[in-house]
């Protein structure tokens, strides 16, 4: 259980298809924020590959509290951010590292485990 509940929970396990989140569970895809998370539904905002991830991908992450919101862009790079959703972040005064799964994994445990503020989405496939 965790003992911080503004604290962004640990991503403790990512392979193909499957991530284990401290605190949040099992799943393939997760929405991560300071104090929580929860799977991503991509099927929510219509997301898909290309365009990519788009800005009402983010928005829950900044209200809850994101200063840092890394972007997975899978295991083959083959997600991608709208133009338009980085430049919203960036209009946030919001940080945003976009790298392949596993190193915006790293990425975000390093911020985590710093207590950064930190938010992500994370895919875990393709």
């Amino acid at each position: 259980m965790r003992h911080d509940l503004n604290a962004s929970p640990r991503i403790e396990h990512i392979a193909w298809g499957s991530m284990i989140v401290e605190g949040v569970g099992a799943g393939k895809d997760f929405k991560l924020w300071p104090g929580g998370g929860r799977e991503w539904d991509w099927a929510e905002t219509g997301t898909r590959h290309v365009p990519g991830i788009q800005r009402a991908d983010v928005l829950e992450l900044l209200e809850h509290g994101a200063t840092t919101v890394v972007l997975s862009r899978g295991m083959w790079l083959a997600l991608r951010t709208q133009q338009d959703t980085l430049d919203f972040l960036h209009s946030q005064g919001v940080t945003v590292p976009v790298a392949e799964t596993k190193e915006a994994v790293a990425i975000y445990n390093a911020l985590a485990e710093r207590r950064a503020p930190v938010g992500g989405l994370f895919h875990s496939t393709c």
